[in-house]
């Protein structure tokens, strides 16, 4: 089959590799339909996240089912249309029997443990995001390999388009746990950074939970004009943390937001005094949005973080944290949690998901679209693959 593969930074090539297998009970073989390049894979693509042997990229994808193992039973049959949450969880240990798949203990055998971290211990596996993740190779491909088959995946009606429920497999429920873990109740002014899928994905879901106003926050234009567009929100140009948090207070009485949601993770667009800082500090990336976050939120308030991030920093604002009396929750979505209650709002009309669609290719140009994506050609904001 084709598939994109990940051979080193910045080089992602489609080549022909072997048809997935059955390789246990509770699997699946999926032909892929649809899927999508994700920010949180451009970690990867940017050498970021380290991969060191050749791997399909890609946890964002829907498709047939082509073959089940024995032991999924009932829950899917060949012929069956679905689309597959991005944590690959068991279902029964004690992580998924708490809702939280993206902890599952079963999962990523070789580097699962308790302390956390990038290079100490994780959680559970996720599709086609390295070997430290469990190893299983993604989406990005004509076919692929669904372990758990008969817990993650979900059946699709007729009646939904591919691009109209592909996002159910990480970006919308990844914003909406952003919106949920704030306890989003009705009435809050919710300030998200960053306007690219994810961030787009947490405003539709401020405005699903009742959030009163939403304002976006980004480095680029394009992605705030169209993030306004499709969202109604307001927008802020981030052209320095100083004055994004001085608009917000403005917006709020001088209190700050209710929520802020932090939706860039450890690679934020960087100057050369910030690139020098990480550099001194050994640390990876910068965590200046998520200062911005600390900063921006009201006492009492709310900080969730999508964004990802890899590795300690020395001067994290837990000074901000303890005065403040701030709540912090972030980490992997727990897709599998939300996905049916989500695919209920779509089915319903109640939100959209493919508006957020700038380019449409086929898998064969898998590596333009990592270009185009990774350096923001083209009005570039999200891009989907067509096997």
């Amino acid at each position: 089959m084709k598939a994109l593969v990940y051979h080193g930074m910045k080089d992602v090539r489609v080549d022909t590799v072997d048809d997935p297998k059955i390789e246990n009970a509770r699997d699946a073989i999926i032909r892929v339909t649809s899927t999508a390049i994700c920010g949180s894979d451009l970690h990867i693509y940017n050498g970021s996240i380290p991969q060191p042997r050749p791997m399909v990229l890609g946890h964002e994808f829907m498709g047939i089912v082509e073959e089940v193992g024995k032991g999924v039973g009932n829950k899917l049959k060949v012929g069956d249309r679905v689309v597959v949450p991005f944590p690959i969880a068991c279902g029964t240990c004690y992580f998924c029997n708490h809702e939280l798949p993206g902890h599952c203990e079963n999962s990523n055998p070789d580097h699962y443990g308790p302390e956390g971290g990038l290079m100490t211990e994780k959680g559970g596996a996720l599709f086609g995001y390295t070997d430290i993740y469990g190893g299983y190779n993604g989406g990005q491909a004509e076919f692929v390999r669904v372990p758990y088959a008969d817990f993650g995946p979900r059946v699709i009606p007729d009646s939904l388009t591919d691009e109209q429920a592909l996002f159910l497999t990480d970006i919308f429920p990844t914003g909406y746990s952003g919106i949920d873990w704030a306890d989003v109740k009705g009435g809050e002014f919710v300030a998200i950074f960053g306007s690219g899928p994810v961030g787009i994905m947490a405003a539709k879901s401020a405005w699903l939970r009742g959030a009163a106003r939403v304002v976006l926050v980004d480095t680029q234009q394009y992605r705030l004009d169209k993030a306004k567009r499709v969202t109604n929100s307001e927008i802020i140009l981030w052209e320095n943390a100083k004055d994004v948090i001085q608009q917000i207070r403005d917006m709020s009485e001088g209190r700050g937001a209710d929520v802020c949601v932090e939706c860039v993770g450890f690679e934020p667009d960087r100057n050369l005094l910030d690139r020098a800082k990480a550099v001194v500090n050994l640390e990876k990336g910068s965590p200046k949005v998520l200062e911005a976050c600390m900063s921006a939120v009201r006492r009492g308030g709310v900080v969730t973080v999508l964004g990802v991030y890899s590795s300690p920093y020395d001067n994290f604002p837990i000074h901000q944290f303890f005065d403040k009396g701030i709540t912090i929750r972030g980490g992997q979505a727990p897709a599998q949690k939300h996905i049916d209650k989500l695919l209920q709002y779509v089915i319903e009309g109640k939100v959209v998901l493919d508006d957020i669609i700038s380019h449409r290719l086929p898998l064969s140009e898998a590596a333009h679209g990592y270009d185009i994506f990774r350096n923001k050609k083209d009005n570039c904001l999200k891009v989907v693959l067509t096997p």
